[in-house]
């Protein structure tokens, strides 16, 4: 269309017609559109004049870029949904994989760190890898077609581009290399500022207690320093492509302009004046292409450096599996036994040859001083960790043959530290079943919950805040054993069940409890003579070794540990 205008601008009186047929093909484009839009140009000026012309061919540039852009953004508006869904699916792998993996990998991590993968990676896979993909499949058409076109035009110039034009990509390239690097820097020290936040959120009470508000501000500026730092140096390498691809851009433009005008002048080319000047312009069609793929490889760097850390996180092996062709146990009909259970972490032995038969029905009470091995024999029972050597039976089978979805479903859970979710106290209550309302309420009751419940804006509906914030410590409490009695499993673990309860609810709670136990098999840990006194046996460990076992009474009599944790009030 440029050329035509061109000449009708400068030489419209030597216009001439072109008689001989020019067939459509691929190898004679240029004729046979200088053929049929010179007739149409020609027609328009012996029957409109020049003015009307010249209108012809404006109008006709508005129409093609308006169908252009038309199709533009038609391009973005379907590509839209699969560029969200693809974060999407991302965000969603990374969070399943966060629930199947081994509970000891989140001891090793930290919970910040496991954040920022699940958030600004994906973040930054959206805006840095599918960017790239989009324009890795909107520009090369644009840029074949420029390229095309140039090469009929002058195929001589063409070849100056393409020597010329890979050399200012390699600078821009060696540029984003240092990006990649200095990205997954980054995403680190966002994940330290993370998990800092977070334990500052968890901890406030303590901090403000033990006034060390100025130095975690001291210790928070100093990581942000160091983000902050990095992440200057990011933004000026990206900003760094516009301007650097346009200046190359234009230095490529200049040597063309300079041969190409030589070639003109000097006549050593076909090429006509008009067409020359179609030819820069063409061209400059080339750059915008070639500066959306600069910039798309700067954020294609950090995209990839988010991706890796991605794919270190799925990627990361379970170390507790269901075994092929695992069991499906969902009744527990006979006994529990420990079998020369040992468990090491990192070495150091915390359960030794531990033996031990729980039946069905009785209570079990595990006592001992702290780190004497009593949690992670019940970590052990939930296969949350495997033993290191020996095993584990439920009715006979080893738990590991049992798949960890029925072997959980048969235990119910109370612990020490309260786990509550930011939702209602129905949902709560409810976790991982279906909601009946009316047990929800009948376990409510059973953890003296109810009263306190009904006493809340709206009542078993009412948000109950992170981790329960909005209750007192003994109301978590009541409310998690209200979860564990809604559960109704046949193996009740109570780890330090009643600490947080005040005299008046503990004894309605161990009411209940005494109630809901019945009919139940119970490992339970305590520190409390009134919690333990009434278990069937009691178990002493020690340094991880069993050593001492028998009812209340047996164990005083014997004047051994458990005696002496009596005496010290331990129990």
């Amino acid at each position: 269309m440029l050329i035509p205008f061109l000449n009708l601008i400068f030489h419209a009186e030597d216009i001439k017609p072109i008689t001989e047929k020019v067939a459509f093909s691929i190898f004679h484009l240029k004729d046979f559109f200088e053929a049929n839009f010179n007739n149409t140009i020609l027609s328009i000026i012996q029957q409109y004049g020049k003015a009307n012309a010249l209108l012809f061919i404006c109008g006709l540039t508005v129409t093609v870029f308006f169908i252009k852009n038309i199709f533009r953004y038609f391009a973005v508006h379907f590509l839209a949904p699969m560029r969200t869904g693809i974060a999407s699916n991302i965000r969603q792998q990374l969070y399943d994989k966060i629930l199947s993996l081994h509970v000891l990998y989140f001891s090793e991590n930290k919970k910040g760190d496991v954040l920022t993968r699940l958030t600004n990676d994906v973040q930054e896979v959206e805006y840095g890898i599918l960017h790239f993909l989009e324009v890795a499949f909107k520009e090369p058409v644009t840029i074949i077609a420029t390229l095309v076109t140039m090469l009929i035009l002058s195929p001589q110039l063409t070849l100056f581009v393409l020597i010329i034009l890979p050399i200012s990509g390699f600078i821009i390239g060696k540029i984003g290399k240092t990006l990649k690097q200095a990205s997954a820097n980054s995403q680190h020290l966002q994940g330290v500022i993370n998990s800092l936040v977070d334990e500052t959120i968890s901890g406030i009470r303590i901090i403000k207690s033990f006034t060390a508000e100025k130095k975690l501000s001291e210790r928070f500026a100093n990581i942000n320093q160091q983000h902050n730092k990095i992440g200057t140096g990011m933004i000026r390498k990206r900003d760094l492509s516009t301007p650097l691809s346009e200046f190359l851009g234009i230095c490529v433009v200049v040597v063309v302009l300079f041969i190409g005008g030589r070639m003109v002048i000097n006549h050593t080319s076909p090429l006509s004046a008009e067409a020359f000047i179609a030819f820069i312009v063409i061209f400059s069609q080339i750059i915008q292409p070639a500066k959306a793929f600069s910039n798309a490889f700067y954020f294609i760097q950090k995209g990839l450096a988010s991706l890796k850390r991605i794919e270190e996180l799925l990627h990361e092996k379970n170390k507790i599996n269901n075994a092929e062709n695992a069991a499906v146990v969902d009744v527990f009909t006979d006994k529990i036994e420990f079998k020369n259970v040992s468990f090491a972490y990192d070495e150091v032995d915390v359960l030794k040859n531990i033996n031990l038969e729980i039946p069905k029905g009785k209570k079990i009470a595990l006592v001992g001083v702290s780190g004497s091995g009593k949690s992670t024999f019940i970590q052990l029972l939930l296969r949350f960790f495997d033993v290191t050597n020996g095993e584990i039976l439920i009715d006979g089978k080893n738990i590991k043959t049992i798949t960890q979805e029925n072997l959980r479903a048969l235990t119910g859970l109370v612990t020490q530290q309260t786990t509550l979710f930011n939702d209602t106290a129905t949902n709560n209550i409810a976790l991982g079943k279906e909601v009946d309302f009316s047990a929800i309420q009948n376990a409510a009751t059973l953890a003296n919950a109810a009263d306190f419940i009904e006493k809340l804006p709206q009542q078993y509906e009412t948000n109950i805040g992170d981790n329960g914030i909005k209750l007192s410590g003994g109301e978590q409490q009541r409310l998690t054993i209200a979860r564990a009695i809604y559960k109704n499993a046949p193996i009740l673990i109570l780890d330090e069940a009643t600490s947080h309860l005040d005299s008046n609810s503990e004894k309605l709670v161990h009411d209940a409890l005494q109630n809901l136990l019945q009919n139940k098999t119970a490992i339970i840990i305590a520190h409390r003579l009134s919690t333990v006194q009434f278990a069937d046996e009691i178990v002493v460990l020690k340094d991880g070794n069993i050593i001492e076992q028998g009812s209340h009474l047996q164990l005083m009599q014997r004047n051994g540990e458990y005696k002496k944790l009596v005496d010290l009030q331990q129990l």
